[in-house]
């Protein structure tokens, strides 16, 4: 449970720590500060939803303590995921209530309407938000880094980098007008792609994060939000970290690290996509594990018939269910684990 203060009165939400910004303009009332933060709290669970999603089959699979104080300690590439992602969910959910007319004071971008934005085409309909969006997700999050050194502004820089991969995956939707749809003139808005198009977008920036050395790279500091977290030389739609990741195939309680031992995994390249197919050997044999199948018989029903009128007969059968797990290898066996960065 977080506390919130508005307008001196502490109030309540399940989730996210979520610190308000009094002064900006356009939140006009308590009302709009418990609309905007509800917005805030869901964007940051979708975000971190999405995470989870983007390394199930990763060694380091964005556990819970992910987004815990201990688990946000390290600097990490994957911290830097979690800031990006965090900062990204919570700019979506916004931008997209407020297109939707659920947010005081906010509705459809529609300045351009009725210009010409290039050849055949005009701006019209509802696009989304996207200004409102990240001005208020900016306002909300970035609050949250109070200090002046290097990983507070690592932490601004990957929460910009976030809100840039919103930005940088907005799509143009047209529609066709003209004598029998002819499509001779087309009516065009700018709408948010889906948050799992964002965070592919983000894991291929999390394959690419630059680590910083502080000795050699500026950190522009501030005063405030608006003027901190500057990483100079690196531009802002780059994650970037300071130190390396520890060691994700073991239990590390301190940090709250489950290990992989237990993972399930993909047995003979039966996955749909190319971590699952490869799941089994980064889980399991490079972390030192062997993969062991695991069966467990499940009753239920089946070969139901429906009857008029109106009953269902069913027979009742059992299914045995076949997984695998990365356990700790028996005595005896040959105990080979191969250096491998950590993911």
């Amino acid at each position: 449970t977080i506390y919130m203060t508005i307008w001196g009165h502490p109030e309540k939400f399940e989730g996210f720590v979520v610190p308000v910004v009094a002064s900006n303009l356009l939140m006009t009332g308590p009302k709009a500060h418990l609309t905007y933060a509800k917005s805030v709290q869901v964007g940051t669970q979708i975000g971190i939803e999405e995470c989870k999603h983007q390394f199930a089959w990763d060694r380091w699979n964005c556990p819970d303590s992910a987004t815990q104080q201990r688990g946000l300690r390290l600097a990490t590439k994957e911290t830097s995921f979690v800031h990006a992602i965090s900062a990204a969910g919570v700019m979506f959910t916004l931008t997209r209530n407020c297109s939707l007319g659920d947010l005081e004071n906010c509705g459809c971008d529609v300045p351009n309407n009725g210009q010409t934005g290039g050849r055949g085409w005009l701006w019209g309909g509802c696009s989304d938000n996207v200004d409102f969006g990240e001005r208020i997700s900016k306002l909300f999050v970035d609050s949250q880094e109070t200090g002046q050194d290097s990983r507070a502004a690592v932490n601004l820089h990957n929460n910009a980098a976030g809100r840039q991969a919103v930005k940088a995956t907005i799509k143009r939707m047209c529609r066709c007008h003209g004598m029998s749809e002819s499509c001779s003139v087309q009516t065009c808005w700018t709408q948010l792609s889906d948050l799992r198009e964002i965070g592919n977008f983000l894991k291929l920036k999390y394959n690419q994060a630059q680590k910083l050395d502080v000795d050699r790279t500026t950190m522009r500091a501030g005063n405030s939000a608006d003027n901190r977290g500057a990483v100079v030389g690196v531009a802002q739609t780059e994650l970037v970290y300071l130190e390396d990741s520890p060691d994700y195939c073991r239990r590390n309680t301190s940090l709250g690290l489950p290990g992989t031992e237990g993972r399930e995994c993909a047995q003979h390249g039966t996955g749909s996509t190319p971590p699952e197919r490869r799941s089994c050997r980064r889980l399991c044999h490079d972390c030192g594990f062997r993969v062991e199948e695991r069966r467990t018989e499940v009753a239920g029903s089946c070969n139901c018939k429906f009857h008029w009128c109106c009953k269902v007969d069913c027979e009742d059968c059992s299914q045995v269910l076949s997984k695998h797990v990365c356990a700790r290898r028996e005595a005896g066996d040959a105990f080979r684990r191969r250096n491998r960065a950590p993911r």
